[in-house]
């Protein structure tokens, strides 16, 4: 008895030890949480979005089309807000819609700067992670010779390059549209006031929101739509082989989607605010209250998302995005 006495108080000793060891590594900071959760939202995005432009430049578009590249970052946006929503509270993954959340009051201005950063090395990751998955095939498909133009181009496997015929001032023209298009069917799905999406349904619906701008606007420039999406990337060609090419391709196209989302989004988060939700009827015009006349925090009638209702109340009242 004594001996079965002694392997039981074992047995819970190992047992509190490995509590206190995962205990340990838990990350008790919020905000650290949350750009964990952005970095690898951002991550798994961009995973499947340049897998299927590698899949389809390297197999000469005999494993993939146009159309099975929207679908890839269609479904790894849907994906992505499933990974990360929950924990960053929205799942920006765009530092064009932590931007307008900001403008917005829906988002702290002091956590801009490390949601971009987070943003931009999943990105970073991401790209770098395609790229030994896909190294053969590429070395392969352009003969060792890593270009961002020509026939066997490869860096627009990772970040976007303009067409031919496009100019500079087109192409973000170009940018300010595609992006004012996906803020505003992004505020669209989180006002409570209008036709919010279905609970449950907010990251398929947000994933076709970017699978109708990538069939509707993406044979210019590969509609980027996000300065970390295109920035991340870019630098990682910069340092893996690619060179400074990569930013002078195209014009010096680089600037194009760094600073054209970020106009597009702030242009279609005011057409949102100044055509539909300052007009909504009820106490508080403009500020997304209910019918009931109880606003909701800000964030979480942005997708409809489950955020961490603990931390938003230590958070100095601010819903995660």
């Amino acid at each position: 008895q004594g001996s079965v006495l002694s392997a039981c108080a074992f047995v819970s000793s190992r047992r509190r030890g490995q509590r206190g060891a995962t205990a340990e590594l838990l990350v008790q900071n919020q905000l650290l949480r949350q750009c964990l959760a952005e970095l690898l939202g951002t991550y798994v995005m961009m995973m499947f979005g340049c897998g299927a432009v590698a899949q389809v430049t390297t197999s000469g578009e005999k494993k993939g089309d146009f159309l099975s590249i929207n679908l890839a970052f269609a479904l790894g946006v849907t994906f992505a807000v499933h990974v990360s929503g929950g924990v960053s509270g929205r799942a920006h993954l765009n530092p064009a819609v932590s931007l307008s959340l900001c403008v917005l009051g829906r988002h702290q201005w002091r956590r801009l700067p490390l949601y971009i950063l987070s943003q931009v090395t999943g990105a970073f990751l991401a790209a770098a992670t395609i790229y030994v998955v896909y190294y053969e095939a590429i070395m392969e498909y352009c003969g060792g010779n890593l270009t961002a133009t020509g026939p066997n181009a490869t860096a627009g496997i990772f970040a976007t390059y303009p067409s031919s015929y496009l100019t500079l001032w087109n192409g973000f023209v170009d940018q300010v549209i595609g992006t004012g298009m996906l803020l505003l069917c992004v505020l669209a799905l989180g006002d409570v006031n209008n036709s919010p999406a279905p609970p449950g349904l907010e990251p398929v619906l947000v994933g076709l929101v970017v699978l109708a701008i990538g069939i509707s606007f993406g044979s210019n420039c590969g509609y980027p739509l996000n300065p970390a999406r295109d920035l991340g990337p870019r630098l990682f060609t910069y340092i893996a082989g690619w060179g400074s090419e990569v930013f002078t391709a195209g014009g010096g196209w680089w600037w194009v989607p760094l600073l054209g989302p970020l106009v597009g989004a702030l242009t279609g988060t005011a057409l949102y605010q100044l055509l539909i939700e300052l007009h909504h009827p009820g106490p508080g015009l403009g500020s997304g209250d209910t019918a009931s006349g109880q606003a909701p925090p800000p964030e979480e009638a942005e997708l409809g998302l489950p955020g961490e209702k603990g931390d938003e109340r230590q958070d100095e009242g601010e819903a995660c995005v």
